[in-house]
């Protein structure tokens, strides 16, 4: 019994330092961005998306880990203003491209790190859209409590299909590009 309790004692004291190294940092969610790039054959969209929610996980200052929601409904183009940018909105949220009513969120979350150079990472992470889960890979700069990453992700690979070349023949110059490009900014 004697030695039962030393070895639940020590698994406790082992368990609290492991957690005591480990510090989650919430983001700021109205100060971190998220700028999207669309773009097609005559031409190309941007605009923003807002986080939900979203941390990241430092040992010391060794990046660890990441999570992050995403409010698809407040996907919109900056690009345009008054009627034409709510169409394009409103097509964005349908259910050709990112069905926000069906998948009001997506999600991130860091799968394995490594560090590429000082304060740089490049992370593998699960990236769900619309219900599908794919792996991404990108870079993460991360200064003070702010980290920096651009990257592209393939909206084919999400069930986004609509006016791509790999999927509709004769498209012209309605064809949209599979890659749409990613900036993100984070304060924590």
């Amino acid at each position: 019994m004697k030695n039962l309790k030393t070895i639940a004692i020590a698994l406790f004291v082992a368990a609290a330092s492991i957690s005591v190294n480990a510090q989650t940092k919430k983001i700021d969610v109205k100060a971190s961005t998220i700028k999207w790039v669309g773009k097609k054959v005559t031409g190309e969209h941007s605009g923003t998306v807002n986080f939900k929610d979203g941390a990241v996980v430092f040992k010391g200052k060794k990046l660890t880990g990441g999570s992050f929601t995403v409010d698809m409904t407040s996907l919109t183009s900056t690009d345009l203003t008054g009627e034409y940018q709510g169409k394009l909105n409103g097509h964005l949220k349908a259910d050709d491209f990112f069905g926000t009513d069906k998948f009001p969120t997506a999600k991130l979350v860091f799968k394995t790190i490594g560090a590429k150079s000082t304060d740089v990472y490049t992370v593998t992470a699960d990236l769900t859209i619309k219900g599908i889960t794919k792996p991404v890979t990108f870079d993460i700069t991360v200064a003070g409590n702010t980290a920096t990453t651009a990257f592209k992700v393939d909206r084919t690979k999400y069930d986004i299909k609509y006016n791509s070349g790999n999927f509709f023949q004769n498209l012209g110059d309605k064809t949209i590009n599979d890659d749409f490009e990613l900036t993100v900014a984070l304060k924590f």
